[in-house]
């Protein structure tokens, strides 16, 4: 029997349920650090996502330091050096609007998802490339995943992520000193069946890419900053022209859909981001900022694990494109949904495992695949690894479901 080659992941351009949070209480039981025992090559094809912006919470590392403090303290201490100041005080003791400034919140949410994985690998033998087939991560953990599939250093992506969120957070600062108005971003909400239609109607409306709002002033400029899932979108820009949208698609074009303005400082994936892609662009062509590494390109490609981007839900295939892509990671749409679709179709994905705070990720994954770390579905499952006490039954998971394959990925 021949195992039939799956579609390529390299170069195609064109954990379970709900746990009370740890944070505030010490853990009952201490998880007992033991090696993943799955042999994944050969097996069902995993992927390793990352959660991005709005899952930050005061104290998100504390689990993990009491369960490991040995490894968890360590891993801190180089967080707070490679930062030049101690990001961990304002991870664990806020308060909460300074944890939630974007300058603080996206390289604290990336640090902690990349800090938790940093565990996984040490104390219970998580091996990327011995264990997953893709990586990726949503908006900003896009940047925790390009240092698990190995493209970035740990170093070089905390840097990266500081001076993103800072330039994002000047180019909302200049549109309001210049232009005035209230910038932010809103969630709707539909029917899975209107969405296809609700998306072309607002693209008809505003238009699809950044590029086509080079002439209007940025106090009306909207785009769609995410297409998370089969019902929901995110639209970003200044929040009275979003206002007018909804109502122009509730009075004109008969959709009805649920709008929910969302806690975000600044209107991220909008064409007022543009000045930070040119920031990002200047800054991945420096030198990385690794001891003894200053002279060479902080981005290696290949990685050691295939990547999907969000701005063209494919995989990476080549240093120009990945270059280009993080960069415009800033300004284009987040195109979830078809990253999830792309990879659960074509690239035949059946697990996959969130790392990092926050539970949402795994949900939009989960909303999309029709999958529960208990559902095993075709020999898969969505699990998420948020706190200490969700390792065992993950890993359980992942060790129940190793060498399922589907009928007809064999051949005689």
């Amino acid at each position: 029997m021949e195992r039939l080659a799956t579609t390529s992941m390299r170069c195609r351009r064109p954990l379970t349920g709900t746990r009370p949070s740890l944070l505030s209480q010490p853990l009952l039981r201490q998880p007992q650090p033991r090696r993943w025992r799955s042999t994944h090559r050969g097996g069902t094809r995993t992927a390793l996502f990352f959660p991005g912006q709005g899952v930050q919470r005061v104290g998100m590392l504390t689990p993990w330091l009491e369960a490991f403090p040995s490894t968890a303290s360590q891993l801190r201490d180089e967080i707070d050096e490679y930062m030049g100041y101690k990001l961990s005080d304002i991870i664990q003791n806020g308060p909460s609007k300074l944890l939630t400034e974007t300058p603080n919140a996206q390289p604290a949410i990336m640090a902690t998802s990349i800090f938790i994985l940093r565990i996984l690998e040490r104390e219970f033998g998580f091996k990327v490339t011995d264990h997953f087939d893709v990586t990726l991560g949503h908006s900003l953990g896009e940047f925790a995943a390009v240092v698990a599939g190995g493209y970035i250093s740990f170093q070089d992506s905390l840097y990266l992520v500081r001076k993103r969120a800072e330039a994002m957070s000047e180019a909302t600062r200049q549109a309001i000193e210049q232009y005035g108005g209230e910038y932010g971003m809103v969630a709707v909400i539909s029917h899975p069946e209107h969405m296809e239609n609700l998306i072309k109607a607002i693209r008809q409306f505003v238009g699809v890419s950044a590029e086509d709002m080079d002439d209007v002033p940025p106090i009306e400029q909207v785009l769609i900053a995410n297409i998370n899932s089969k019902n929901q979108i995110v639209l970003s820009g200044n929040i009275e022209r979003i206002k007018t949208l909804i109502a122009h698609l509730r009075q004109f074009l008969g959709y009805d859909p649920r709008a929910v303005r969302l806690k975000a400082d600044s209107p991220f994936h909008s064409p007022i981001m543009k000045p930070a892609v040119t920031v990002m662009r200047n800054l991945l062509n420096e030198g990385s900022r690794v001891k003894g590494r200053e002279n060479e390109d902080m981005v290696t490609f290949p990685g050691r694990l295939p990547i999907v981007s969000n701005v063209s839900a494919r995989p990476v295939c080549c240093k120009a494109d990945f270059k280009d892509l993080l960069a415009r990671g800033c300004l284009d749409t987040v195109r979830w949904w078809e990253s999830i679709r792309y990879l659960d179709q074509e690239g035949r994905i059946r697990r996959w495992v969130g790392v990092g705070p926050g539970k949402v990720g795994r949900n939009l994954v989960g909303k999309e695949v029709g999958m529960r770390g208990k559902d095993l579905v075709k020999g898969g499952g969505v699990w998420a690894i948020t706190d200490p006490s969700e390792v065992e039954e993950v890993l359980k998971g992942l060790e129940d479901t190793a060498g399922i394959m589907e009928d007809d990925e064999y051949s005689e």
